[in-house]
């Protein structure tokens, strides 16, 4: 399945576009801030729901208006889709299927399916255990689209059990009577947050057993001769389990009880997916913190191909390739590795700030970008 047409409403620096895509390759060439990002960003909002360069919808919307509008017409073979979606400032988000109204926004996620490698992925190799959590699990909602709401309902019973918590702390420290009375449900919620927790968790797991031999692959065919990548999966609960989640509710809930104390000391869950870890390493050492820069980014650029490989040998439709920005970051030989990589792809779509950074073997459509125009370069 490729995108076979994009529209922008009022989108971040577009007031209006129509844009018309083939199969295999466009290339967006504009200096920076001229607006070519903007598109990457849109198609994979309209997959995902979300966005590789802010955490809340807000930015999205074009300065000084309520709402922006975004639809894609997808087609594969004789089958075609029209995705819309709504981003409203101070609302509730909209989305609709062919016209028609869908229940929830969630309802879209997965049909359409992408990879994006951004310079902003350098940030899962080097940053915080957060971006390699978010990693795991947008590649996670991705491969398995009921997921999502399996991640929501976690962060719903997170965000419930954290505020008992912080009661609870703020009552301790007051030296109030009442400081304990707020915990009668915490049984409960312990119970909550080890269901959906497990269930996140085993489908982590799962998911990182599958993937991580492929990164391994596709770095040492980036980077002949370095250091081996491993990865593994590091549990708050301190476990090593494979994918059942009865093994991994138990262990929550285990290790939920032996950490009540700290928790309604601190005021917080200490306890859970939001607090795993996803350990990349070159040979013996963490990536994090002894990776070289260019060890980085052929890691980061391993985990986006290994992404790719994945989801196009569960399908029929690769998903949609996406390469924002990232050629002029490459040496010459991983610029041709990766342009030798991206033809396996139904669809690619790369944004340059130059377009002689951009590999002459991705032949195809060529837009230039600016000041918020798209034209199509004759």
């Amino acid at each position: 399945m490729h995108v076979a047409a994009l529209s922008l409403r009022d989108f971040r620096s577009y007031a209006e576009l129509d844009l018309d895509l083939d199969p295999g390759v466009t290339v967006l060439v504009g200096a920076n801030g001229q607006g070519k990002t903007n598109i990457v960003e849109a198609v994979l909002y309209l997959a995902t729901l979300g966005s590789h360069r802010v955490a809340t919808d807000g930015p999205l919307v074009r300065e000084g208006c309520t709402q922006a509008h975004l639809a894609a017409r997808l087609t594969q073979e004789a089958r075609s889709l029209l995705v819309e979606v709504d981003v409203v400032t101070g609302g509730a988000n909209r989305a609709r299927v062919n016209r028609a109204p869908v229940r929830t926004t969630r309802e879209v996620v997965g049909l359409l399916r992408t990879v994006l490698f951004a310079p902003e992925d350098l940030a899962v190799v080097k940053g915080d255990p957060g971006e390699r959590r978010r990693f795991l699990d947008q590649l996670l909602v991705t491969r398995r689209p009921r997921l999502a709401g399996v991640r929501a309902d976690y962060d719903r019973v997170l965000k419930q059990r954290t505020a008992l918590l912080r009661s609870a702390s703020q009552l301790r420290r007051q030296g109030s009577r009442d400081a304990t009375a707020g915990l009668a449900t915490l049984d409960v919620w312990d119970a909550h947050l080890a269901r959906t927790g497990a269930e996140l968790v085993a489908s982590r797991v799962a998911l990182l057993a599958a993937l991580a031999p492929r990164v391994a692959s596709s770095y040492a065919d980036l980077a002949p001769g370095s250091r081996p990548v491993g990865m593994r999966y590091s549990s708050s609960t301190g476990q090593t389990l494979p994918e059942d989640l009865d093994l991994w509710e138990q262990a929550l809930l285990t290790r939920l009880a032996e950490v009540r104390g700290d928790e309604i000391d601190r005021g917080q869950c200490l306890v859970g997916p939001h607090r795993d870890e996803v350990v990349m390493t070159l040979g013996d050492l963490p990536a994090r913190g002894y990776a070289s820069q260019g060890e980085s980014w052929s890691l980061a650029l391993a985990l986006r191909l290994a992404s790719f490989d994945l989801l196009a040998e569960e399908t029929e439709s690769p998903p949609v390739l996406m390469l924002d920005d990232v050629f002029a970051e490459l040496d010459s030989r991983r610029r041709s590795h990766l342009a030798e990589r991206v033809q396996e792809a139904d669809q690619v779509l790369v944004t340059a700030a130059v377009a002689d950074d951009v590999p002459a073997s991705l032949t195809g459509m060529r837009y230039s970008v600016a000041g918020g125009q798209v034209s199509r370069d004759r």
